[in-house]
């Protein structure tokens, strides 16, 4: 029935778009603090689904704590990133920065390619063997639940983070004013520092999760769900936390949905005809704010 294959693909969707809106939340993060589109980060997506795999294959690792690894190596990747390539260029004109975060992307998957290799890897099964589990006439997997679920709980941290500790607290201040933030006696460097942190540890996560899901890592993995967690940002609006949440889990329903029901030649395709369409009727996103620049 086809109610029952929307339902399934709903599902599937949701899933899939747990991890575009852990991604897009570093995205959408970034810019929030400093203006700045780091298209490095779907790289470091694909590092931390390696850092995952060689935790759980050379130290025998059990999911969660191969995950809070890749996690911890990821957030220095990002600071390292963030110190070396875009800190020297945080007052120069913006076209430098972008263009060094595009170098720092290509950097990052030719070393990955020199290092572990140009062919793909398979992510270790064991660690989470899979069983399904039947919802009525429609069933889904322990793994998508699993995603899910571990998703929806690091979104929730990253909640209490931005809104309840003294660190989220000057990650706004910084967001709203750096100059103001300073003369607060606000590190804005060491924010800056923990934002890109904050969100590389995400994209680590979502790495890991989607290794589970598609028994696959290599070193090109980030450059597709990377772009799309950055359309899923800007669809949501750019610098709004929610807003690339939203975001994601629509990327990976309308995906997921278009496989079902037209084509899966149509599927990355439509990730950016929904960003196209999307920027005509509302250029500030779906739960972005229209400004008004003053000259």
């Amino acid at each position: 029935m086809e109610w029952q294959i929307l339902l399934a693909q709903i599902i599937n969707g949701i899933a899939l778009g747990s991890v575009y809106a852990l991604i897009a939340l570093g995205y959408t993060m970034v810019y929030g603090i400093i203006k700045l589109i780091n298209f490095a980060h779907g790289e470091v997506y694909m590092l931390g689904a390696y850092f995952g795999f060689f935790a759980i294959t050379m130290y025998n690792l059990p999911l969660i704590p191969a995950m809070i690894v890749s996690m911890i190596l990821a957030a220095i990747v990002g600071m390292l990133i963030e110190r070396i390539a875009y800190r020297p260029l945080r007052n120069a004109p913006r076209i430098a920065a972008l263009i060094t975060a595009i170098g720092a992307s290509l950097l990052l998957q030719s070393t990955a390619q020199l290092v572990f290799g140009a062919s793909f890897r398979s992510f270790p099964q064991n660690v989470i063997p899979l069983k399904r589990i039947t919802l009525g006439s429609v069933f889904i997997t322990n793994r998508q639940l699993i995603i899910f679920l571990t998703s929806i709980f690091l979104m929730i941290i990253l909640h209490l983070i931005v809104n309840y500790t003294k660190l989220g607290k000057a990650m706004r201040a910084v967001s709203m004013d750096q100059e103001a933030a300073k003369l607060m006696g606000i590190n804005v460097d060491r924010i800056i520092s923990f934002t890109f942190a904050l969100g590389s540890a995400l994209a680590a996560a979502g790495g890991i999760l989607v290794g589970m899901l598609y028994n696959r890592i290599d070193p090109y993995m980030g450059v597709l769900p990377g772009l799309k967690a950055f359309v899923a940002a800007v669809l949501g609006g750019i610098g709004i936390i929610p807003g690339a949440v939203l975001g994601g889990f629509l990327m990976g329903v309308a995906e997921n949905l278009v496989v079902a029901f037209g084509s899966s030649t149509y599927r990355d395709a439509v990730a950016f005809a929904i960003l196209i369409i999307v920027l005509l009727i509302r250029p500030s996103g779906l739960l972005g704010k229209r400004t008004t620049e003053k000259v």
